[in-house]
This record gives structure tokens, C-alpha cells and sequence, in this order.
């Protein structure tokens, strides 16, 4: 029998295993996103966005674009987060929808509808949301207009979720169908799309409004 110290860590570092894991590439939007990733391709007109936190705070991004754990077909990012943290908007735009009522979560599949949100609309028409947010965790309704940086809400750790932390995604009309797609985001060293388990920086940087491109 294995000591229980031990085994813990086994489970842990498999965790940690299948969070850094990507899935193959399997679409086009999925190939483009790992060159730019991996920094195969550099020239990039996608929109930057401003990390969805307070300026001057720190989060770790500990899960991202495709990743085996339960990203494996959504271009989205999980950033650890303590529950009651502050959320900024990564974008101006309008308030399409939110849900705040729900106050139950844990690492059963039968939380997934019961995540709270942010829904906000660019001016480019893609949507971002924001999920997990904690109960009546909403400053904003629907119908009201957001600037980059603005304070939005607060995370929580409803819905279904292995640790608390805020799930962010952008979706875009591509094709006659919602596709998500993967977003970059500026950084104190440079604008750039994010690395699983790396610590960053919010930094005050209004982003550029240009339609993502495939190639």
C-alpha cells in the first residue's frame, strides 16, 4: 500500500500533467493559435486585450487555449482567482447578458449550468464571457455599456470547477456559426498569447479593435 503523501503527489502531478497538456490541432483557428503560441507566426492583427483583473494585480494562468483537462475544443482561459476577487472588463462593449442567482458549485459535472456570468458584446460583434463569478457576484446589467479596465464583478466558485478561478472566452460569428477563438492579451512585456501556469500582470492598455484573421 502506498503511503499517502506520496500518492498525493502522484495524483497531483498528474493533475498538473493533464492541465499543461494540449489536444492536436484540429481545426484551422486551432493551428493558427499554436503557431502564435508557440511563436512560429508573429505578425498578428487580432484584438489585445487587457487581462480581466485589477491593474497592477497578478493572477496564474493555469489553464488555456485547447488544453486536455476541459478545454479540449474551447480557445478559452482559466486564471486561479480567490473567491470575492475583483473582475475587470478585457474590453469595452455591451452588456448582453448576466446570471447571478446561483450559489452551488463543485467537481461534479452536474454543477455545469450552474456557473454565474458576464456576457459582454464588442463593437466587432464578438462576445466575451466571463463564468464562475460568485453570488450576486454582478455589478452590471444587461443593456449597459462597459469601458476596458472597468469593475464588472467578482469571482467566485459556482458551477463546475476544480478549484476557484475565472474562466474568460471570446466567441466570434465565423462561418454562419458562434466560433470561440483564441484572444491575446497585452502583458508588461509584450502583447501576447498566454502560457499555461505563468503569473501575469494587469497592465492599463486600451486595446486596438481589428477582426481576427485566419490563414
Amino acid at each position: 500500500m502506498l503511503p499517502k503523501f506520496p500518492f498525493l503527489l502522484f495524483k497531483l502531478s498528474a493533475f498538473s500533467i493533464l492541465l499543461l497538456s494540449c489536444y492536436p490541432p484540429r481545426t484551422p483557428i486551432q493551428k493558427l493559435a499554436r503557431k502564435y503560441q508557440s511563436g512560429k507566426l508573429t505578425e498578428d492583427t487580432s484584438v489585445v486585450y487587457q487581462l480581466p483583473y485589477t491593474e497592477g494585480t497578478k493572477s496564474t494562468m493555469f489553464q488555456g487555449y485547447y488544453s486536455r483537462f476541459t478545454h479540449k475544443h474551447r480557445a478559452a482561459v482559466d486564471f486561479k482567482m480567490k473567491p470575492g476577487s475583483e473582475i475587470r472588463a478585457a474590453r469595452s462593449g455591451v452588456v448582453l447578458r448576466t446570471k447571478e442567482d446561483s450559489d452551488v458549485g463543485g467537481w461534479n459535472k452536474k454543477y455545469r449550468g450552474d456557473a454565474n456570468f458576464i456576457i459582454i458584446e464588442h463593437d466587432d460583434s464578438t462576445r466575451a464571457a466571463y463564468r464562475h463569478l460568485q453570488f450576486e457576484g454582478a455589478l452590471i446589467e444587461t443593456g449597459d455599456t462597459v469601458k476596458t479596465g472597468e469593475l464588472i464583478g467578482y469571482s467566485g466558485k459556482t458551477g463546475y470547477r476544480a478549484l476557484p478561478h475565472l474562466h474568460f472566452m471570446v466567441s466570434a460569428f465565423i462561418n454562419n456559426q458562434w466560433t470561440q477563438i483564441p484572444t491575446r492579451f497585452a502583458t508588461r512585456k509584450k502583447d501576447r498569447y498566454l502560457k499555461s501556469w505563468v503569473k501575469y500582470e494587469s497592465i492599463n492598455k486600451e486595446p486596438f479593435t481589428l477582426q481576427f484573421t485566419q490563414q
